[in-house]
């Protein structure tokens, strides 16, 4: 009998990129370059400022071992865009290898990008690596919000084993200005308990901003978080904040109102109360 090819056999994996670049036209933030192929697609809804607001769609559904999507935004000389996802990505049950999710961010002179995606849920026996890439003008504005959920605990889910690494880069005019890595591996439930990482919560927020409101912006945003979980700092021109909880639903009463902080009052996109 006629053996197939090994490889023939291969899991279908999941494969994206998008890549979006902004201009300023007429005063106001247009499209210059709009690419897409694979699961990953971007639209961009009809708004009535001078801001582009973009909202990134992994249309598998959610990421599981193997599968790959890379996104690039780039936002011009005197352009603001805001970037979110249409829903929270979920990330499944791997039976082998790893998922990967990168993102690379370019902010021009005078710019501003608000990278908002949604909360990012994790499954019990789940794999991701995850990168941001972030380069900025010694003048540009960048907020990023990252959020993840550790199983959905209202629909009784945990996760106790897994695997999740996520890496950030933020270089402002060349120089290195942010750097940090996470990694949970192997029994992820016993992990989270200790007091030096969750104690025991399972949804957790990193929000970063860097720009000429920095110094205004802090206070507001210490004075937002006084009573969460969590805590803010501001040195050498950004702000970090970082906030746990014991869901989902408890993480997003104090992340909307701490992201509205950092964009000046400006509400999270739309999309986020749908």
């Amino acid at each position: 009998m006629h053996q197939q090819p090994a490889d023939q056999y291969a899991p279908q994996r999941a494969r994206g990129a998008g890549r979006l670049v902004t201009k300023s036209f007429g005063g106001r933030t247009r499209l210059a370059e709009f690419f897409q192929e694979g699961c990953a697609k971007i639209r961009l809804p009809e708004t009535f400022s001078p801001e582009m607001e973009a909202i990134l769609i992994n249309t598998s559904g959610g990421l599981t071992g193997g599968d790959v999507i890379e996104w690039s935004v780039a936002a011009a000389d005197s352009t603001r865009l805001c970037v979110t996802t249409q829903a929270n990505e979920k990330i499944y049950k791997a039976a082998a290898d790893t998922a990967s999710l990168t993102t690379r961010i370019t902010v021009g002179a005078n710019a501003s990008i608000h990278w908002l995606p949604q909360e990012t849920i994790l499954f019990d026996r789940a794999s991701l690596t995850r990168r941001l890439d972030v380069d900025l003008h010694e003048n540009s504005e960048f907020l990023a919000v990252e959020a993840v959920l550790l199983g959905r605990r209202a629909m009784g889910e945990a996760v106790n084993t897994g695997f999740f690494r996520d890496r950030w880069r933020v270089r402002r005019s060349g120089q290195l200005v942010h750097a940090e890595e996470m990694r949970f591996e192997g029994e992820i439930a016993r992990l989270s308990e200790a007091a030096a990482v969750l104690s025991g919560q399972v949804a957790f927020a990193t929000l970063f901003y860097s720009g000429p409101l920095a110094e205004v912006l802090f206070p507001r945003l210490r004075a937002c978080v006084e009573g969460m979980a969590g805590g803010a700092s501001f040195w050498n021109g950004k702000i970090i904040a970082r906030l746990v909880a014991p869901s989902g639903f408890d993480l997003r009463k104090s992340l909307v109102p701490a992201i509205s902080v950092l964009r000046n009052g400006a509400p999270v996109p739309k999309v986020w109360n749908i």
